[in-house]
């Protein structure tokens, strides 16, 4: 049966993945990127949904991330994360939500972070807006308590996608390491050793979005090869 799936931050990354899976398996998906919904404006997100229609699920994956000091961290750039993490995926989930309590079935899968469990140092604006996202996510998940609608969320460690790429430059401009080094130092901190590949969390977003899995709501699903047990 093929499904109207809306994949925020479609255009690459994880999204593009996740919405390659989508299409693989016959559903019709739209893929947004900022240039066609601006998940921070609630006018935007509003006119997107209703020209759209019914959606079946909705995979909330638009996400960015800055890196500095708590002390250094600027209003701004913790307003913008918070906008983009946390607020993007309220407006979205809002827009879909009344249609899939109507029509008793839905899945609202949240791409998080292993940072929505643990906080990590220079991250506090990241940190802050993927533990309001998986709130969010389970706050959803109380009020679609034994219908057909579900809200669930994928966590993985550090992704191959340029947000990680943006961060291993970040450190071999800070210390001089080679891309190499650099991105052994991300993929250290996680007990998987490595960064984990698009495909990987698609998949996990895919299990989610299952329609075999409507007795899963409220769940959170770490990647990070087990550091996080949860």
């Amino acid at each position: 049966m093929s499904r109207i799936v809306v994949v925020t931050g479609g255009t690459r990354g994880i999204g593009a993945a996740v919405a390659a899976r989508f299409q693989a398996a016959g559903d019709q998906v739209h893929a947004p990127g900022r240039a066609d919904c601006d998940v921070t404006d609630e006018a935007a997100v509003a006119r997107y949904f209703e020209a759209l229609g019914p959606v079946d699920v909705l995979v909330n994956n638009a996400g960015i991330s800055a890196s500095a000091p708590l002390a250094k961290t600027s209003l701004d750039q913790w307003r913008t994360q918070i906008d983009v993490n946390a607020t993007g995926a309220f407006l979205c989930t809002r827009a879909v939500l009344p249609g899939m309590r109507a029509r008793d079935t839905g899945r609202i899968v949240t791409v998080a972070s292993t940072a929505s469990h643990i906080g990590y140092r220079y991250t506090a604006g990241y940190t802050a807006s993927k533990h309001a996202a998986v709130g969010l996510m389970r706050a959803t998940a109380a009020e679609v308590t034994g219908t057909g609608v579900t809200a669930n969320a994928v966590c993985p460690a550090f992704v191959r996608t340029d947000m990680t790429a943006a961060s291993v430059a970040r450190i071999r401009e800070r210390t001089g390491r080679d891309e190499a080094d650099a991105e052994a130092a991300l993929a250290a901190a996680s007990p998987l050793g490595r960064l984990l590949e698009p495909d990987e969390v698609a998949h996990a977003v895919a299990f989610f979005a299952a329609l075999e899995a409507a007795a899963i709501n409220g769940q959170t699903l770490v990647l990070d090869g087990g550091g996080i047990q949860s």
